[in-house]
């Protein structure tokens, strides 16, 4: 199949990566709406092969390519989820969220300073991670609620929320109980979901669905729905810990929903995949979906990100190859 050029500079224009001038209108949620989420269906077959083609049919080169790979950086949730995280750890990570790129890399693109999406980290390094982004427009995003499982109480998961919006954390990411997915129970998933959104207050919500556990993409698209209908800021793939994460078939099925409930409603809401996405030929994939499914408008950090933290590493090695022409070894771009 042949391949088609993109040469779009508005899809990739500059990296400023703070919230554009007009904030969207948050997500206020609405009733739940049965007939509209019984209604969602998912051709499988029609998704995939639609998923499977975008590749080969989409390309980005030369200094198109490096243009949506710094936009790629600032749409970064740069994040670290490991049991054996320090202090030392989370602050050289927010170090390199404010300094994504090495400055020379940067001087030879003649590009200003950029910097991730947010920063990403548990509930106990939220203080950590608070302080060391201070100053420079980085929020901090905190998961949440019994992560990655969310099997915890339920007024525990509503107070984790509190706590970590009390320690500074401008976003929340969630996860739902999928066990509501899989049995159909979808007054309770929205019920939940309403009382997470009052608990994170000011805090956007991120929606985590956790797709690889949901059993079908109809799953998918029907939880999708009834997670904008409970107040969600944003929705996720993944926790990223489950043993299939972000895939472009998920992808699809879930910024369809996004489309539907824009078109209906008026509300524009995130998109998130998470786990898996290393490369950086997959965040070239990842965007040019959202270009060609919902536009430019959703390529900007407070209606996309990517959950991931070696993918800045590749993306770095990238942009030193367009600059130099030669491939540089990792550890000349470390994370922190």
């Amino acid at each position: 199949m042949e391949q088609t050029e993109i040469h779009d500079t508005k899809a990739a224009e500059t990296p400023q990566n703070r919230l554009p001038q007009v904030a969207e209108p948050r997500n206020p949620g609405m009733a739940l709406d049965l007939d509209w989420v019984m209604s969602a269906q998912a051709n499988t077959s029609a998704i995939e092969r639609r998923a499977k083609s975008l590749p080969g049919r989409r390309s980005v080169k030369k200094d198109y390519q490096a243009a949506w790979l710094l936009k790629a950086i600032t749409l970064i949730d740069l994040t670290t989820l490991a049991g054996d995280d320090t202090p030392g750890r989370v602050r050289r990570l927010c170090a390199k969220a404010r300094h994504p790129v090495r400055q020379d890399i940067l001087d030879a693109l003649g590009m200003a300073p950029i910097t991730t999406g947010a920063v990403c980290v548990y509930h106990d390094m939220v203080e950590t991670a608070v302080d060391a982004v201070n100053g420079s427009g980085i929020p901090v995003a905190a998961v949440s609620t019994g992560f990655p499982a969310g099997l915890s109480p339920f007024d525990l998961r509503l107070a984790e929320i509190g706590e970590s919006v009390k320690a500074g954390a401008q976003e929340i990411d969630i996860v739902i109980s999928r066990r509501h997915v899989l049995t159909g129970n979808w007054q309770a998933l929205y019920d939940e979901t309403r009382a997470m959104r009052a608990a994170c207050g000011e805090a956007h919500m991120k929606t985590i669905l956790a797709t690889g556990e949901l059993g079908s993409l109809r799953n998918v698209a029907r939880a999708s729905l009834v997670c904008m209908m409970g107040g969600a800021d944003f929705i996720k793939t993944s926790t990223g810990k489950e043993s299939v994460n972000a895939t472009l078939p998920v992808s699809l099925v879930m910024i369809r929903a996004l489309r539907d409930y824009c078109d209906r409603t008026g509300y524009r809401i995130g998109y998130k995949p998470a786990g898996g996405i290393s490369k950086a030929k997959d965040a070239l994939t990842y965007l040019t979906l959202i270009r060609d499914e919902l536009g430019t408008r959703w390529m900007q950090p407070d209606l996309f990100r990517f959950g991931a933290s070696s993918l800045l590493g590749d993306i770095e090695r990238q942009l030193e190859h367009h600059v130099t022409g030669r491939y540089s070894a990792s550890y000349r771009h470390p994370l922190g």
